[in-house]
């Protein structure tokens, strides 16, 4: 551990100050310690790698010590196998509840509800409790009040910034309704699956990451799993709506696009600063407000005024915004204490459930191909989510001439 009376390394000007901040005190990073031919410094939220670097890459020059590329999770709590369990099944029903109960108000009611509207109360409730959450952080309403006027409302090319993810989830939560008028929530959610290989490659593109073999057969072995699926769509006998399956596919392909677009962009923006994950949000969701706002007067506008903004909400699809809006919040929250292997269960698990209520409600008959295409893509859910070989462990002989590196710095 380093303390604040330690001799603080040798770095450039900008960097010598920054660090100098967070010894004294003047800073919210914290110092943890050293290893690799690195220094670690915690901010509040996220783990910042301080690498020693020599002039330009492969040449001579001071040494200085600048924020990596590579970032470290935050060491995980110990929690209690029971409590991982508890968050696991809230995410494997929060996933299966959502898509079947919004399928249900879009092939059940009488007097369909206007679907742009639903996305844009959504996204309010966001707002609401993410400025809640944040409140809880701050820990008064006078630095709350600061922090808004800060980091939001004095922030204009941050919100700008924001905007490009908020017209895209925009996008993606719209195609979701689509596809769910349209296609069965079991075929939906096998099919939407899809967002991983996207995300993987929009990774791959935007943040210069690499994936393992593994991972790209798993992303192969995915996509033949979602054409067997779409191959001979499984038909749902007790819904009487008009549907059209390839209007319904088009919408899933154009929400996966946006998903993998946006969460790769979302992430890039929250690790090119220290802000706040929960004022990022606020920031997500009030240009996500204009955004939503727009759509619903360029879709619906006349509509809206004849019928009303609420027209056709019934308690259902209250329940399903309640689903959108606190359950991708609470799910947010607490996947800090899973890994990527409980996910992959959790995202299969609610294939399963889909699959079983889809049955039950719908009338969903199933066909061979859809459950060899169901288990390839839980199969490869499970593989891409395995853990690659770890190379952050210091070995003991590097250790050593790690701490002389950082010695001569």
């Amino acid at each position: 551990m380093f303390a604040a009376s330690e001799t603080v390394p040798n770095c450039g000007r900008v960097e010598q100050d920054a660090l100098q901040d967070i010894q004294a005190g003047r800073s919210s990073t914290r110092w943890l310690g050293a290893g690799g031919g690195a220094l670690w410094a915690a901010a509040p939220h996220s783990m910042v790698r301080w690498e020693e670097r020599r002039g330009t890459a492969g040449g001579s020059g001071p040494a200085v010590l600048e924020p990596s590329a590579s970032t470290m999770s935050a060491p995980k709590e110990n929690v209690s196998l029971l409590f991982k369990l508890y968050c696991l099944t809230v995410m494997t029903l929060v996933a299966a509840t959502y898509t079947v109960a919004l399928r249900y108000t879009r092939t059940v009611g009488t007097e369909l509800y206007f679907s742009t509207t639903a996305v844009c109360v959504t996204e309010v409730i966001k707002l609401v409790l993410s400025v809640g959450i944040l409140a809880k952080e701050t820990g008064s309403l006078t630095r709350l009040i600061t922090s808004l006027k800060e980091n939001v409302f004095g922030s204009p090319k941050e919100l700008l910034k924001l905007s490009v993810p908020s017209l895209v989830y925009a996008l993606q939560n719209n195609m979701a309704f689509v596809a769910l008028s349209n296609l069965d929530a079991a075929v939906y959610q096998v099919t939407y699956q899809l967002k991983i290989p996207c995300t993987a490659l929009c990774t791959v593109l935007m943040l210069n990451r690499t994936l393992s073999k593994l991972q790209w057969f798993s992303v192969f072995m995915l996509c033949v799993g979602v054409t067997l699926v779409q191959w001979e769509p499984a038909q749902a006998t007790k819904v009487q709506v008009e549907q059209n399956p390839w209007l319904g596919f088009g919408a899933i392909a154009v929400a996966v696009l946006c998903s993998g677009f946006a969460g790769v962009y979302f992430e890039k923006v929250l690790k090119s600063s220290d802000t706040s994950l929960w004022v990022r949000n606020i920031q997500l969701y009030l240009s996500g407000i204009v955004v939503n706002l727009f759509v619903v007067y360029m879709s619906d506008g006349a509509k809206v005024l004849e019928k009303g903004f609420f027209y056709g909400y019934t308690y259902y699809v209250w329940f399903v915004i309640f689903l959108a809006s606190v359950g991708g919040i609470y799910t947010s929250v607490v996947v800090k204490y899973t890994d990527n292997i409980m996910k992959g269960f959790s995202a299969a698990a609610a294939i399963v459930l889909s699959t079983v209520a889809s049955v039950i409600l719908f009338g969903l008959q199933i066909t061979v191909t859809f459950v060899l295409g169901a288990l390839l893509v839980c199969i490869s859910i499970y593989l891409y989510g395995l853990p690659r070989q770890d190379t952050t462990k210091i070995q003991p002989s590097e250790t050593k001439s790690s701490k002389e590196r950082l010695a001569t710095v």
